[in-house]
């Protein structure tokens, strides 16, 4: 029998007790840099966090194996045009058939950080609605940088990492 569970990892303890290891994928698409940056500072928060991994993944790469294999997603976009980038789109596109209907990502935890040039609410709409799509779970507010990317954006990008490994692995998510 695997180890995994729905996400999880489940280690038996000799006492009978089980924890839980958090894996949180981290996707992004990036053509500045900038997205990229604030997509290492939450892998770099959910990797600085005891018993938590991470699976940093640009959109083009991401499968539907690391969707199901996570139990929580942050998604990192730029926005162009007022929208989402087209990797994240794409990446939307190629695994919805396929885990629309999985039981797995019912309510799996997602958070949303956008790096914009204009004011980010438009790509975060569209991406929040299309998650509703995949049955997941809202359980942060997002962040959105407007403008140069600053330490205090990253710095809100590492806490949210933190954040995320630490109520998947609390179960408040």
């Amino acid at each position: 029998m695997s180890p995994f569970h729905n996400g999880h990892l489940h280690v038996h303890l000799p006492t009978g007790y089980t924890f839980t290891v958090a894996a949180i994928l981290v996707l992004y698409h990036s053509q500045s840099g900038n997205t990229e940056r604030l997509a290492r500072a939450v892998a770099q928060g959910v990797a600085d966090t005891e018993d938590s991994s991470v699976m940093l993944r640009k959109a083009f790469l991401t499968t539907v194996q690391d969707m199901r294999e996570c139990n929580a997603i942050v998604i990192c976009s730029p926005e162009y045009f007022g929208y989402m980038a087209g990797a994240v789109k794409d990446l939307f596109d190629r695994t919805y058939e396929e885990l629309r209907d999985d039981e797995g990502m019912y309510k799996k935890p997602f958070a949303v950080v956008i790096c914009a040039g204009n004011d980010g609410t438009m790509a975060l709409s569209h991406i929040e609605r299309i998650c509703k799509g995949y049955r997941l779970k809202k359980v942060q507010h997002p962040i959105i940088c407007k403008g140069p990317v600053t330490q205090e954006v990253e710095d809100a990008c590492y806490e949210l990492g933190q954040t995320i490994a630490e109520g998947v692995k609390a179960k408040v998510f």
